[in-house]
């Protein structure tokens, strides 16, 4: 029962929003341009509930790992049996090209928008916590220990730019190129200044690339300090840290394909099942940024241009918009069995990383 609670619910919980959202945006836009939309299923395989309400049936599928949205005149197959005039009104392949793209792409978009949503919410209700300048350590011999900074100083101002957080800190200090700087601080209740050449030093970066940059050379104490933010605030840290994600996961994708990033560190629905459930265990709030965090994972790779996800798709629309004529069947159909071996593949490689760490 514990196990059922903490890790196959949470699981169950987080990829079932995932994929609501995501074929939510589909059947959305879908309507907005009158395509009839046939089936709105969670999950994939045999039915386990159903409904049908006005022209749409609404499922749930057994296998809960994706879902889809049927629309009419999507399947090749349907070009065989010729539709109605009023169908062909509302048959997809019968809507201007920009139009099925709009569709398409609502999906990845609707990932990132879930994402947007449950950030400026969570910043709204609860606020943020801010790393402060507090320093913790200063490293023996560094350019900051030169200058007298010392444990417990709490650093205001870089170049007379006021300094709020850590990372503010750190971003002042990384713009500057081994010129002197002005630090103002507080210790004891008092404001001092003092002028640090930062030092150049190779360290490595989130991806463990080794890159130089300007250090002072010292170490964060730590302490946070809560912000409480209003409506605009909330909306702007909220856009700003589902920036980050985007851009982080975007660069991620790059330097797997760069081999920078190992193919190991890669993971899927059983590492995932994991992280949900210990993070349930410690409590079922830490979900909420997580499931964020893992939208923006699904919107960003729905997008990359491989055949049978909706990158693939917006790329043979793209080719019918330049064309002005649909891809020929033979070849949008080996695009796909090729994407399929693909995703096969990379499926294969994400269930064997993650049963390898479980061994380990």
């Amino acid at each position: 029962m514990h196990y059922f609670i903490y890790y196959v619910l949470p699981f169950l919980l987080v990829l079932g929003v995932l994929i609501f959202f995501h074929e939510l945006g589909h059947f959305l836009v879908a309507k907005h341009f009158g395509i009839k939309v046939l089936k709105f299923s969670l999950g994939f395989g045999p039915k386990i509930l159903g409904k049908k309400i006005g022209e749409t049936e609404y499922l749930i599928s057994a296998i809960p790992l994706g879902g889809y949205v049927k629309m009419l005149g999507e399947s090749d197959n349907e070009e065989e049996d010729p539709l109605s005039p009023e169908d062909q009104a509302k048959s997809f392949s019968h809507k201007p090209t920009l139009q099925r793209i709009a569709v398409v792409g609502a999906g990845p978009l609707f990932n990132l928008l879930l994402a947007l949503i449950i950030f400026c919410a969570s910043f709204g209700f609860s606020g943020m916590q801010v790393l402060t300048t507090e320093i913790g350590q200063v490293r023996e011999g560094s350019p900051a220990g030169s200058a007298g900074l010392k444990k417990g100083d709490l650093i205001v101002s870089v170049d007379d730019m006021d300094t709020d957080s850590w990372p503010q800190l750190k971003a002042l200090v990384q713009k500057n190129q081994g010129e002197p700087i002005k630090i103002t601080l507080l210790r004891h209740g008092q404001l001092s200044t003092v002028t640090v050449i930062p030092e150049m030093r190779v360290v490595k970066n989130l991806f463990g690339e080794e890159i130089k940059t300007p250090l002072l050379g010292v170490v964060s104490a730590g302490t946070f300090r809560e912000v409480q933010l209003g409506l605009g605030g909330a909306l702007k840290e909220g856009w700003l840290k589902t920036w980050e994600i985007i851009e982080l996961t975007c660069l991620t994708v790059v330097k797997l394909f760069q081999g920078v990033v190992p193919l190991k560190t890669l993971g899927g629905p059983i590492l995932i099942g994991q992280m949900t459930g210990q993070l349930a265990e410690q409590s079922w709030a830490y979900l909420i940024p997580f499931t964020a965090v893992i939208s923006i994972n699904l919107g960003i790779l729905n997008l990359l241009p491989v055949p049978v996800l909706d990158g693939g798709f917006i790329i043979f629309l793209l080719i019918e918009l330049i064309l002005g004529r649909p891809l020929n069947i033979r070849k949008r159909e080996f695009a796909q069995k090729l994407g399929i071996g693909l995703l096969v593949l990379l499926m294969v490689v994400v269930i064997y990383n993650d049963i390898t760490r479980i061994l380990q």
